[in-house]
């Protein structure tokens, strides 16, 4: 389980059809360990000298953006919480509902961007004005939700510490309904989710 606030950005060093490694400073993970790499949750394989190897499965590779990723790429990471930590965010657990369009990124006042990404079906009904939604990871408030879109402001501290600031129109972000909202709505269709 994760809470959505980004320790650290990490670079994409290699990708193949069944792994994923990153560099990332962070404090060295033994195998095993779950770490959140622009919200999903992956299974360290192989960690040293701040390099972390990861199995991605074909179904995750499809479902999220994961799958997209170029070398030398940023990401999101976020090792998993211990207890004791502090839940800045919300709870997030890494399992991506769907991977959705970025519709807009655009200034708004005081260093603010106005993020504007379109709503899966399968998330409809579970994002929500006031509500919280994880965005590749990051948790974050909802401003506005429309008929097939929602949107959120983007505080100058998220766009630098994060790759929401780097992203653009037409690309890919991981969404993950807040769980609180899932349970309020009834839990859903009983799909496998990644």
């Amino acid at each position: 389980m994760f809470s959505g606030i980004i320790k650290t950005l990490g670079t994409v060093k290699e990708k193949t059809r069944t792994q994923l490694v990153v560099r990332a400073g962070i404090k060295r993970p033994e195998p095993g360990a779950s770490i959140s790499i622009n919200g999903c949750c992956l299974t360290v394989v192989m960690s040293r000298n701040n390099i972390h190897r990861f199995d991605v499965g074909p179904e995750t590779l499809s479902r999220t953006n994961l799958g997209d990723l170029k070398i030398g790429q940023a990401v999101n990471v976020e090792p998993s919480l211990r207890i004791g930590d502090e839940l800045g965010g919300h709870f997030v657990y890494g399992h991506v509902d769907a991977a959705a369009k970025i519709l807009a990124l655009e200034p708004w006042d005081d260093g603010f961007h106005r993020l504007r990404i379109e709503l899966p079906k399968a998330l409809r009904g579970l994002v929500a004005e006031k509500g919280s939604v994880a965005v590749d990871g990051v948790s974050l408030t909802v401003s506005k939700v429309g008929p097939k879109y929602f949107e959120i402001m983007l505080v100058p501290h998220t766009l630098k510490q994060t790759t929401l600031g780097r992203r653009r129109a037409g690309e890919c972000v991981n969404l993950e309904a807040d769980s609180f909202a899932r349970y309020a709505h009834g839990g859903t269709s009983g799909r496998k989710r990644s």
